[in-house]
């Protein structure tokens, strides 16, 4: 398959979100050892987004991945919000503002937060309500931002499968990030969006492997794709981290490389807060699964059949 994207995705990236405080606050020292830990394992992307801790995930990549060593980063970014920070400097609102202007102005605010003069990627954030906006306005700007070289590749980052897989059968884009819906336990992606996104050739980036912590680690106190988890879903990943020790192999290490079994999928972003999450899920990313092991979680529903027989 010919993919649109000028250049080789690294099969494994850094999620930033954590380093802008999702679900609890990363110092500063903790931070930069996230950062160092994805030097030494040889990670270059890196996704993040203004949303991120308003800006704070972006200024800290931008003054962080210069001391790690990292000299040729793959970054990715977002666009379709401004931050509009309080009088006193202190984060406050976050607005959609879909206009050239607008998109222009968040690239040219993360350009600087990042301390960079261009991004790899540029994902239209979380467009889910607003067609008509992409349509006439957001669209169109973001093409040219790539053709005037701020950009390298276009395209759109969201957590629901269904109207990304609208806008890549409408737009030409050439790749998209799906969060949450390509997992050992949700496989809506694979209805539409993964088989529309071979075809025409846009490269997929996975994020949300862990459904927000619960394929990492299946407790009561857990997170499923942002909320409590419901002892259903509880249940299940149980089920599964049990049939992946029947053959020696750590949940998370099945749930990291389950969106590879697509040919579409190009990379797997995970959100690390620590060194010890760097060094824990690129050792899962390496770790050995047998065939044996796909074709028994084949058997409980876990992986769709189709995957195994391509």
């Amino acid at each position: 398959m010919t993919h649109r994207l000028p250049f080789t995705l690294p099969r494994l990236g850094i999620g930033t979100a954590p380093l802008g405080g999702l679900f609890e606050e990363v110092s500063e020292e903790a931070a930069a050892a996230t950062v160092e830990a994805a030097a030494e394992a040889g990670i270059r992307y890196f996704d993040t987004a203004p949303r991120y801790g308003h800006g704070q995930a972006e200024r800290r990549l931008g003054r962080l991945l210069g001391p790690a060593g990292i000299s040729d980063p793959v970054i990715s970014t977002k666009t379709g919000w401004l931050l509009r920070p309080k009088p006193d400097g202190s984060p406050g609102e976050v607005v959609t503002d879909w206009t050239e202007r607008g998109i222009r102005e968040s690239l040219e605010s993360s350009l600087t937060r990042l301390g960079r003069d261009s991004v790899d990627i540029l994902y239209l954030h979380d467009p889910d309500d607003y067609p008509e906006e992409i349509r006439r306005t957001a669209y169109p700007a973001v093409r040219r931002l790539r053709d005037e070289g701020l950009i390298r590749a276009i395209g759109f980052g969201m957590n629901h499968s269904k109207q990304l897989a609208a806008y890549v059968d409408e737009f030409e884009v050439d790749v998209v990030l799906i969060a949450g819906r390509f997992s050992l336990l949700d496989h809506e992606a694979l209805d539409t969006l993964l088989p529309l996104c071979a075809r025409s050739g846009t490269a997929v980036v996975v994020g949300g492997v862990f459904n927000t912590g619960l394929l990492a680690d299946p407790s009561p106190d857990a997170m499923f794709n942002y909320r409590p988890v419901p002892a259903e879903a509880l249940d299940r990943a149980r089920r599964c981290r049990a049939l992946c020790a029947e053959f020696g192999v750590p949940l998370p290490a099945a749930a990291i490389q389950f969106p590879y079994l697509h040919p579409a999928v190009g990379s797997v972003v995970v959100g690390c807060r620590s060194a010890a999450e760097v060094t824990a899920n690129t050792e899962a990313a390496r770790f050995p699964v047998p065939d044996a092991l796909w074709r028994r979680l084949a058997e409980e529903g876990f992986v769709p059949e189709e995957l195994l027989s391509r």
